[in-house]
């Protein structure tokens, strides 16, 4: 069969080959062109060296800590760990585990601030099914997180914490 009498190419449902007239006549094709910048801030910008780097880092802690309650209470939670774990004078390993722990927790609650930020950028004020998705799924692995915290802080601050407290009382 010559190539001019193939038969089109298989494609799957729901796709359009805007080769064809009318199809192209009915859907037009996006304009991908990126718009203009609307303010001046340089948030697209690369920073240039590593103290801007810092400032941006920094910048994305504290808008999480203005905005988010959970990482807010995040926060709290990890200073009274680390008190705990200072004042029952556990060992550094102990203490780097807490830490970690700890470290993770923060590390996702600003991931799943920096991913519910661009699933509202791309869908707007509108409703879909896989946004909702997106955001349950990044708040879902901050739960599993801090369950999994807790259950470190039971291995490790709680039996310490019951000595200490039964050493009081007796």
């Amino acid at each position: 069969m010559p190539s001019s009498q193939l038969p089109p190419p298989s494609r799957p449902p729901g796709l359009i080959d805007r080769t064809d007239r009318a199809d192209r006549m009915a859907l037009p094709v996006p304009d991908f062109t990126p718009a203009p910048p609307r303010s001046s801030r340089t948030s697209w910008k690369v920073a240039t060296n590593l103290s801007v780097s810092f400032r941006y880092a920094w910048s994305g802690i504290a808008y999480s800590f203005r905005t988010q309650r959970n990482f807010r209470i995040h926060v709290v939670l990890g200073a009274i760990a680390m008190g705990l774990c200072v004042w029952l004078e556990l060992p550094s390993t102990t203490l780097a585990i807490v830490m970690l722990t700890i470290g993770i927790i923060l590390a996702l609650e600003l991931l799943n601030t920096a991913l519910e930020a661009v699933v509202d950028l791309c869908v707007g004020q509108t409703y879909h099914d896989l946004a909702k998705t997106a955001k349950d799924c990044a708040a879902g692995a901050v739960l599993l997180a801090a369950i999994a915290a807790v259950g470190v802080a039971c291995m490790l601050i709680l039996p310490a914490l019951v000595d200490r407290c039964l050493s009081v009382l007796a």
